[in-house]
Order: structure tokens, then C-alpha cells, then sequence
């Protein structure tokens, strides 16, 4: 009876690795704001995340990000807005866009990408460099072998507000 009890009591994988996101990204929020940067949200992280060094087109982004067009493109036009991206020609492709950061985007990744680096560093040492290495090679492992959901059924769950 026990082990049934502490079954229907403890708390789901989904649920702790939502917590455990929720913990970092919280965390890099705070240290984004401090860092200057009070108009980055969380949501601009499908964009600076996933951009190519030399720009990406928006359907890239997209895809990386695991998102609709429609989002990312009103992510970048957020980012457009406050300068740390713009939209240029693509040299390939007449009709199509690349998106690139700017000087000001530039900066902003790299610190964000630093923060990043920092707060695993701290959670290192707050939970112990061997865990935390443990769970870096974990989570690796699932990314290598995941197979996402075809793009018609995400667009489906997306446009149902899932």
C-alpha cells in the first residue's frame, strides 16, 4: 500500500522538468534585466536561440524553434522593433528575407549565452558538478534521439491553443 501511495503522491517527470525549466529561465530573465537588456522577454529566445551567425529565413527559425511562422514572425517583428534584428534580401532568393541580428542583437546573445553558461555553472554548485553533468548528458540523449511531431499536427495543437 506504501509504494501505491507514494505512486499517486510524487510528483510527474513532465511536472519536475517543467519546474526545473521554469527555475533556469526564471533565473535568466533576472540576470538579462540586470544586464541592461529590460525589453528582452522570454519569448525572444526562438529567435536569438536559434539564428545562424550570418541570418536564418524565418521558416529556419521556425522549425528550429518548433514554432509557427506566424510566431516567430511576430517574434522578430517584436526584436525588429527595439533593434536587435533586422530583415535584408536574401542573396539566394529575390523574394525571400533573411533575418540577422544586429550589433545591439549580437551583444544580447552573447551575454544571454554567457548567463546561460553562468547559471549552469551555479547549479553546479548548488547541486553538484557530477549531477549536473549527469543531467546535461541526459537531456543530450533525448535531444539526439527525439522524434518531434510532424509539422500538420503541431500546427493543429498550436491552433487549438495547445
Amino acid at each position: 500500500m506504501s509504494s501505491d501511495l507514494s505512486q499517486a503522491t510524487r510528483m510527474p517527470m513532465i511536472r519536475l522538468l517543467d519546474v526545473a525549466f521554469d527555475e533556469f529561465s526564471d533565473e535568466l530573465v533576472r540576470r538579462v534585466y540586470a544586464a541592461g537588456f529590460t525589453d528582452v522577454r522570454p519569448g525572444h529566445g526562438c529567435v536569438f536561440g536559434t539564428i545562424d551567425p550570418d541570418g536564418s529565413r524565418l521558416t529556419d527559425l521556425a522549425e528550429r524553434a518548433g514554432m509557427t511562422k506566424q510566431t516567430v514572425g511576430e517574434v522578430t517583428s517584436d526584436l525588429e522593433k527595439l533593434g536587435y534584428v533586422e530583415r535584408v534580401p536574401d542573396p539566394s532568393d529575390g523574394r525571400a528575407k533573411i533575418i540577422r541580428l544586429t550589433e545591439r542583437g549580437r551583444d544580447a546573445q552573447a551575454i544571454g549565452r554567457g548567463l546561460i553558461d553562468d547559471i549552469e555553472r551555479d547549479w553546479a554548485e548548488r547541486f553538484g558538478s557530477e549531477r549536473v553533468a549527469t543531467l546535461r548528458e541526459l537531456l543530450e540523449d533525448i535531444e539526439a534521439h527525439r522524434s518531434p511531431l510532424p509539422s500538420s499536427v503541431r500546427a493543429r495543437l498550436v491552433a487549438a491553443g495547445r
